[in-house]
């Protein structure tokens, strides 16, 4: 486990309580020392905080994942969506916010933890997950659209393997974090940006969906074409007539929305 934070009484927290969960902690207080820890030895998992001297917690990120597959949990300041939003989309598996509480941080290393090498357990021959040019090899870890391979993260790949299991069910961002993270709690924009991700990389315009539909007011919803064909016309926005294209800006969500408006998402907000 490593600990990359520059504030000593952060990491001395951390660290402490994680070696009391019965992990072996190292700590870096800037990149380049996180980034010469991660060479010599990759980490199970890294806490990173956003914020570090020189090299910030982005482009550390980054060059970690040219060791290879690493989780990354993130620490960023309080009220920064940008911030955590970017994380997300860097490749960390998931986000807490400071100030923290420590039981917490350590409950979702072992979620993020347990997911991870649940997907790099080996198993048997498993089927085949395929639809729309998709193809994923669960017990490979493997992706394709058509010729291509996708490089997808853990939650990316997780993700769309849930969808492309249950094609033309909608789900809530609830029930996905429930389903596909294992969490009971959380920031439900990791699954909107995840959402995000994947249309980015699975859709042949990623501005207007075919696959991956928002349904208003519930959730998302994996649409496959019949064979020979290609998927429905989007649905419009409540409240727009048929023929009206559907939004991608709106002034804000309601409770019940699928949650900060992206890419092909209209719930409401500013493209992202």
């Amino acid at each position: 486990m490593l600990v990359v934070d520059d504030d000593p009484t952060v990491a001395e927290v951390v660290a402490g309580y994680l070696t009391g969960a019965g992990y072996d902690v190292a700590r870096a207080a800037d990149g380049p020392a996180a980034l010469d820890l991660c060479a010599a030895r990759r980490p199970d998992l890294t806490v990173l905080d956003l914020m570090l001297p020189g090299m910030d917690g982005f482009e550390v990120c980054r060059r970690m994942r040219a060791y290879g597959p690493v989780p990354v949990i993130m620490l960023t300041a309080r009220g920064d969506e940008e911030d955590r939003v970017l994380g997300l989309e860097t490749g960390a598996d998931d986000y807490v916010t400071k100030p923290f509480s420590p039981r917490e941080l350590v409950l979702r290393v072992d979620s993020v933890l347990r997911r991870a090498r649940t997907a790099a357990a080996p198993s048997g021959p498993s089927a085949l997950l395929t639809g729309a040019g998709l193809v994923l090899d669960p017990a490979a870890r493997r992706a394709t659209s058509g010729d291509r391979v996708l490089s997808l993260t853990l939650r990316e790949f997780d993700l769309l393997a849930f969808f492309l299991r249950h094609p033309g069910r909608v789900f809530t961002r609830e029930e996905l974090m429930s389903e596909v993270w294992g969490w009971d709690f959380g920031d439900l924009s990791t699954v909107t940006v995840h959402v995000r991700r994947l249309r980015g990389k699975v859709e042949a315009d990623p501005a207007s969906p075919e696959l991956i539909r928002t349904v208003w007011g519930v959730g998302y919803r994996l649409d496959l074409p019949p064979a020979g064909g290609t998927a429905d016309p989007a649905e419009p926005r409540p409240g727009a007539g048929a023929t009206s294209p559907p939004a991608t800006a709106g002034a804000g969500s309601g409770p019940a929305d699928p949650g900060p408006a992206v890419a092909g998402d209209p719930e409401g907000g500013a493209p992202s």
